[in-house]
């Protein structure tokens, strides 16, 4: 077993300050994805340059963002999740200090693709979550650090374009960077690290061939519509992306410790969730394309809404605002009904939302209303996925999973942003030489998100009956309570000892299934306790290690029949049936 590399056992090393600052981490990060929508028509002058190469500044954020993701979560996992957020949000800070500094359009492009390194930290924040909080806080807190991603974006919207409209526009970079110093700095001081180590190696020709087969699948969804979707350039590179994805969906499934868990991820908990949050990526992205666009279109084109840009960022502001809030009520309901049932509750008020906003589109204050209700679905949707998630792999694959995850709904946002860009380009009319958007084109785009959640709540309908495991639903004291009784009669429990008898404080404890794969671990408390649930009956090896002491080890079996065992692991070898 991988030794812990801490001194602090999780749950009881983290301050009421974590989630937040965790939670802050998250925002900074996700501001990076928004951050330049407010000047995007401008950045051809700004940089002096094509429309064309201009929208590589974009491009590559988000490039980057998805490379980053599922690379920095099984980083977390085997060298420590803390040390690799930090390394996240450090990398964001010179990329951001590189843009600032820069009106040349390869130095921004560099700068930009740095920023979007950052992306890992919200995956890397989540199984920190899980790795730290006790069950009652699990909940909520993985449902803020989920919605992390809508919230800084929808927030960077009204504060970009207030400071794009009244300074000049290289300040974002360096309010950027400010923000990612302070939330390096609180991390330092508020966040240990976790204990948890996944075992095995860097899987680096992983690596390397999904970001080769990201960049080759996004690269031609990004700028399929300036190249032509049916150009040699495009369909080259699809079909390059298909055989470079399938090769290295080979390589993963041969290799002892890959990047990505191909057999854990083709699970139907961990499948038919990451395939609905590419619906959820769709949707989410779609009101931030459209309703900034229509509040600032002039009056004089008959629909339009004359809003300034503060204005028009201020009114979609609800979107992030209404997601952060919406955390705590995911909770609640997700400790009563299970985040299944919240996710599809989430979709359908999506739906609704898309819905109602075909015919809310004649004033300012009906985008307050669209936006948050848009918030409130898209908030319930987001905080169900990481539990969704945790709850089908083990602890020591959180990273890794939780991040392949987010890759989903980065693949979500960039096809909503290729198709949705098409459609507005297909349906708008040119005036003077410049394509203004139609009301056509904006009511096509919410029937696409429309249709986008439809898919995703049909996909969350085929997720399995939801493990009842109590950290990903106790939301009370009370109920985390029950919810411990309930694991130890479902596990093992008992305590680790020295060879002498006295308790061992801090003790890695691994569940091993009969096919060597670790179905679970703990740490053991100060006075030596550990408790363990099972997956399901049959024979498992536990097996303890700790500072100072050789590595213990105890077979065991577990029959279904919930009866609790103490196990004495210092008497290797002994088996015992639970």
């Amino acid at each position: 077993m991988t030794q812990s590399t801490t001194d602090r056992p999780a749950g009881r090393a983290a301050s009421g300050a974590v989630v937040p600052v965790l939670a802050f981490a998250g925002i900074v990060v996700a501001v990076m994805q928004t951050l330049l929508v407010p000047v995007i028509k401008d950045l051809p002058q700004l940089l002096d340059t094509a429309p064309s190469d201009a929208t590589w500044v974009l491009t590559s954020t988000l490039l980057s963002g998805a490379v980053a993701t599922p690379i920095m979560g099984r980083l977390g996992d085997l060298y420590g999740k803390r040390r690799m957020l930090i390394t996240s949000l450090a990398v964001m800070v010179v990329g951001a200090l590189v843009s600032a500094f820069t009106s040349d359009l390869l130095t921004m492009i560099v700068g930009r693709t740095l920023q979007g390194f950052a992306m890992g930290a919200i995956p890397l924040g989540i199984g920190l979550m899980r790795d730290m909080l006790p069950r009652e806080r699990l909940g909520s807190a993985m449902a803020l650090m989920s919605s992390s991603i809508g919230v800084g974006g929808g927030l960077a919207l009204p504060a970009a374009a207030l400071v794009a409209q009244h300074s000049d526009w290289h300040v974002l970079f360096y309010g950027a960077a400010g923000l990612g110093v302070l939330a390096i700095a609180l991390t330092l001081l508020v966040v240990p690290e976790s204990p948890m180590r996944a075992e095995g190696s860097f899987d680096l020709p992983g690596a390397l061939g999904l970001s080769t087969g990201l960049v080759l699948f996004l690269l031609p969804i990004t700028k399929g519509s300036d190249w032509g979707w049916t150009s040699g350039t495009t369909l080259g590179l699809f079909a390059a992306a298909a055989v470079v994805l399938v090769l290295w969906g080979v390589l993963e499934l041969r290799v002892k410790a890959p990047l990505v868990d191909l057999r854990t991820t083709a699970r139907p908990a961990v499948l038919f969730t990451n395939l609905a949050s590419i619906m959820v990526g769709v949707s989410f992205y779609v009101v931030s394309l459209v309703l900034p666009q229509l509040l600032q279109l002039p009056k004089s084109t008959g629909y339009g809404l004359g809003q300034s840009m503060v204005v028009a960022g201020l009114l979609v502001a609800p979107l992030g605002l209404t997601m952060m809030f919406t955390a705590p009520v995911y909770a609640r309901l997700s400790a009563k009904y299970g985040p299944k049932v919240t996710l599809i509750l989430g979709l359908l008020i999506i739906a609704i939302g898309y819905g109602a906003g075909l015919g809310l589109m004649s004033a300012p204050w009906q985008s307050l209303v669209i936006s948050v209700l848009l918030g409130a679905g898209i908030g319930l949707a987001y905080s169900s996925l990481p539990a969704l998630i945790v709850g089908a792999v083990p602890a020591s694959e959180t990273g890794a999973a939780n991040g392949l995850n987010t890759l989903m709904r980065s693949i979500g946002t960039s096809v909503s942003s290729a198709v949705i860009g098409m459609v507005l380009a297909n349906t708008a009319n040119h005036v003077g030489g410049v394509a203004i958007p139609t009301m056509h084109g904006f009511r096509v785009s919410f029937l696409i998100a429309t249709a986008a959640v439809a898919i995703g709540l049909l996909l969350a309908l085929f997720l399995p009956k939801p493990n009842r495991a109590p950290q990903l639903r106790a939301s009370s004291e009370e109920d985390a309570n029950l919810a411990r009784a309930e694991a130890a009669l479902r596990g093992f429990r008992g305590r680790v000892l020295a060879a002498d008898g006295s308790p061992v404080a801090r003790a890695k404890v691994t569940l091993i299934d009969r096919h060597g794969r670790q179905a679970g671990a703990t740490l053991s408390g100060e006075d030596g306790n550990y408790t363990l649930t099972v997956p399901a009956g049959g024979a498992f090896v536990l097996a303890a290690r700790a500072t100072g002491h050789g590595p213990l080890a105890s077979s065991a079996t577990h029959a279904g029949d919930e009866r609790p065992v103490d196990l004495d692991l210092s008497l290797p070898g002994e088996t015992v049936s639970a």
